[in-house]
């Protein structure tokens, strides 16, 4: 995969795109499902706003960010963007930054722990606004994962009935990391598992991203991250 394009030119978003939602609607075939139940998240940390906005005007309507400032600059920039491309935080989330991360996204995608929801919701609520949030689950028990263990779902899932401006949509996790996508496989079964027993009214999982992002579909993925398939590899950032 080439590394990111400053200049990229409008059809080569356009193939990007083509060729990433073909292979996201067979995977949606071959498990039964309509290529639409399915929305492509763009993963724009450390991308040029510039770049964000081919791909905006190519038809990506989605983009996730994991840095608050990195993301304000940009949406400053691409604010003149119509339609106005939806904005969704998927870095880990410090309690600290919930008040900026409220002001700032509408969907947030790494929702682990009590504290952060409640700070989420006092803030969501004093703008007068929801925050639609996917909770992500430590399906693999990685120490140095982010999430709730899945044990801990159905209490976190009680707590979040009390907080009237956080609306969960779904469940989110992250696999280890594995060069073949079928190793991914037994995680994102896991937490469509999980959401099938516990938390049924919930219709979303976030869940693939890049190399593994069919496999997330055949198991039941409803958005995926995908950064560098779209954009090319990031930039280190210092």
């Amino acid at each position: 995969m080439s590394s990111i394009i400053p200049n990229l030119s409008p059809a080569e978003a356009l193939e990007r795109l083509r060729a990433i939602r073909e292979t996201a609607a067979l995977a949606a075939e071959r498990a039964g499902r309509a290529p639409e139940s399915v929305t492509l998240l763009g993963v724009g940390k450390t991308v040029p706003a510039a770049v964000l906005r081919v791909f905006a005007e190519a038809g990506l309507r989605d983009f996730g960010e994991s840095y608050l400032q990195e993301a304000r600059a940009k949406m400053e920039e691409l604010a003149d963007l119509y339609p106005a491309p939806r904005w969704h935080f998927i870095g880990h989330l410090q309690t600290n930054k919930a008040k900026a991360a409220a002001a700032l996204f509408p969907v947030i995608h790494s929702l682990d722990r009590l504290e952060l929801a409640r700070e989420l919701d006092a803030r969501a609520r004093a703008l007068g606004r929801t925050i639609e949030a996917y909770i992500e689950v430590n399906v693999s028990g990685e120490d140095s994962k982010s999430g709730l263990a899945p044990a801990a779902l159905p209490r976190f899932l009680e707590d979040l009935a009390a907080l009237p401006a956080l609306k969960p949509l779904g469940l989110m996790t992250m696999p280890p990391y594995d060069p073949d996508p079928e190793a991914s496989r037994p995680f994102f079964a896991a937490l469509r598992e999980l959401k099938d027993r516990l938390a049924p009214g919930l219709p979303g999982l976030s869940m693939g991203m890049s190399g593994d992002f069919a496999v997330a579909i055949e198991e039941g993925a409803t958005i995926i991250r995908v950064g560098t398939a779209l954009f090319g590899r990031r930039a280190s950032r210092h």
